[in-house]
């Protein structure tokens, strides 16, 4: 079942898509229909499992975070994610970024830091925790590096 849950935006998005194709075609309004079936299926790719598939697993960065760095935990159709990620811009690319949904062990350690919840985005920065900081404040962690 969970693996549904992680489609389920994704899918919505789709038809609803194709729905509004074939609605737009009946009413001869083709390029109305197809330039918002592309938004919405551009929106369904941002909320599906597939969009941002840079990542590090958490094992291979556990160790190394003491040094200043950033290690964003995140995952797939999290707005408040799209919505960092859209904010840092090119700096969040010197960011290690886990997707918790292919990392169980980062999903461990979101948990443990949340009261048992996978609230993401959760931010390390040189060893505090921020859970869904400011964009502001991790760009800032960014660019002190």
């Amino acid at each position: 079942m969970k693996r549904f849950e992680r489609w389920f935006g994704a899918v919505a998005f789709a038809a609803v898509a194709v729905i509004q194709l074939v609605s737009s075609g009946k009413d001869g309004h083709w390029l109305a229909g197809i330039v918002f079936a592309a938004l919405l299926l551009a929106a369904a790719w941002m909320v599906s499992p597939f969009f941002g598939s840079r990542q590090e697993p958490w094992a291979s960065i556990k160790d190394q975070h003491h040094d200043g760095g950033v290690v964003i935990f995140w995952r797939p159709g999290c707005v408040y994610c799209l919505r960092l990620k859209a904010s840092l811009g090119r700096s969040g690319r010197s960011a290690h970024w886990v997707n918790i949904w292919r990392d169980p062990e980062g999903a461990a350690f979101v948990r443990e830091h949340n009261h048992g919840n996978e609230t993401v985005p959760t931010v390390l920065v040189g060893g505090v925790v921020l859970t869904n900081p400011e964009p502001g404040v991790v760009s800032r962690a960014l660019s002190g590096r």
